[in-house]
């Protein structure tokens, strides 16, 4: 009885090609909204297709932004959530975390905002690997 050779799908693009079957470190995903995987798709397909990567620099801080704050909310706030720790802990860790958010989407746009079009693409390519 013949058997028939193993085959191994095609990448699902350029990028996944030069990856690893298996991650050689250990690795969190988190999951976060089809709206804004399917907005952050969106813009990194305008911007590596983009002749000027900066012109879209303050449209991909906020997407960096708003990743930022869903894993914090999947990480963080879900599982004080499910440990039931109660309305005063609750609302102070969102205190807290809004605080830290506010913060962070400072910095996170005064970074974006000062690369240039390879160093954008970098990014692009980095938030690619993270949604396969």
């Amino acid at each position: 009885m013949a058997t028939s050779p193993k085959r191994t799908p095609p990448p699902r693009d350029r990028q996944s090609a030069s990856l690893p079957s298996e991650p050689s470190e250990p690795f969190l995903r988190f999951h976060h909204s089809k709206e804004l995987r399917k907005n952050t798709l969106v813009l990194l397909r305008t911007l590596e297709r983009a002749d000027d990567a900066t012109a879209h620099r303050d449209a991909l801080a906020d997407i960096v932004v708003k990743l930022t704050s869903s894993g914090m909310d999947y990480y963080f706030m879900k599982p004080l959530k499910l440990a039931k720790a109660g309305f005063i802990v609750e609302q102070s860790a969102n205190l807290g975390l809004a605080g830290v958010q506010q913060v962070m989407g400072s910095v996170i746009r005064n970074i974006i905002g000062r690369m240039d079009g390879p160093q954008l693409l970098s990014v692009c390519g980095s938030i690619r690997m993270l949604m396969l």
